[in-house]
């Protein structure tokens, strides 16, 4: 299986709250959003770290996937840090980890693509 990570943005706490409690629960996605305060590969790589339990994933995996993302985007990286610096304490860095393949399937989906 192979994995795929992201910095999606910036959003204040509750915005975010608010989606993962609309999210339906019933329907598995390929992907999970996760939220840190901080913008550290320490802060991405717990914020990781319940996921591969809870959907059977590869824990040595996901990690190599966030710490090839931070090894190899070091300008996005600075970006967020400083668009969350700027965004203040009540806001928080959104993320995804995901299984490449089901996120692509669910691409497809939403595209209206029958592969």
């Amino acid at each position: 299986m192979q994995y795929t990570f992201e910095i999606l943005g910036v959003s204040p706490i509750l915005s975010f709250l608010n989606h993962q409690a609309e999210s339906p629960v019933t329907t598995p996605t390929g992907a999970e959003y996760l939220s840190t305060y901080q913008c550290t590969l320490d802060a991405l790589l717990e914020s990781v770290e319940p996921v591969p339990p809870k959907r059977g994933w590869d824990l040595d995996k996901v990690v190599d996937t966030v710490v090839n993302y931070w090894l190899q985007n070091a300008e996005r990286i600075q970006h967020w840090k400083e668009r969350l610096r700027a965004a203040g304490c009540e806001n928080i860095l959104v993320s995804r980890i995901a299984d490449l393949k089901a996120l692509q399937q669910e691409f497809d989906q939403l595209l209206g693509k029958n592969f």
